[in-house]
């Protein structure tokens, strides 16, 4: 679980990476400057959420299922989330109906408070 882990956390810092050179370099010439700064949102916290995914993979006190948990939570957010936000913000640019999509970005950022809180109920609960 902790291989898959690292290797979460490393492609979505990766591709988090990729997004960003994307909007600061090509999308610059198609979007708003409000569409822009939206499209950062959704590369900063897909960012953030690789970081916590590393240090997630050195945690050696949590079981296997706690683990499972919040890496579970963490993915869904992501996409739900950074996805959401990534379709939103260059909406008109593509012929996808946003109206499909409304909850994805609350729903993505509680699953993401969701993994946040998971870890510190594990956390909390140690004894030391």
């Amino acid at each position: 679980m902790k291989r898959r882990i690292i290797l979460t956390g490393a492609f979505i810092g990766m591709l988090a990476i990729i997004l960003g050179a994307f909007g600061a370099h090509l999308l610059k010439k198609y979007l708003s400057v409000e569409q822009l700064v939206t499209f950062e949102t959704g590369v900063r916290y897909q960012m953030y959420h690789a970081f916590f995914l590393l240090f997630l993979s050195t945690r050696k006190e949590f079981t296997p299922k706690a683990l499972k948990t919040i890496y579970n939570l963490t993915i869904a957010g992501v996409i739900l989330f950074s996805g959401s936000i990534y379709l939103l913000a260059t909406k008109n640019l593509t012929l996808f109906d946003s109206k499909i999509i409304v909850f994805a970005t609350p729903l993505g950022g509680f699953l993401l408070i969701l993994a946040w809180l998971a870890l510190f109920v594990n956390i909390f609960k140690q004894k030391s």
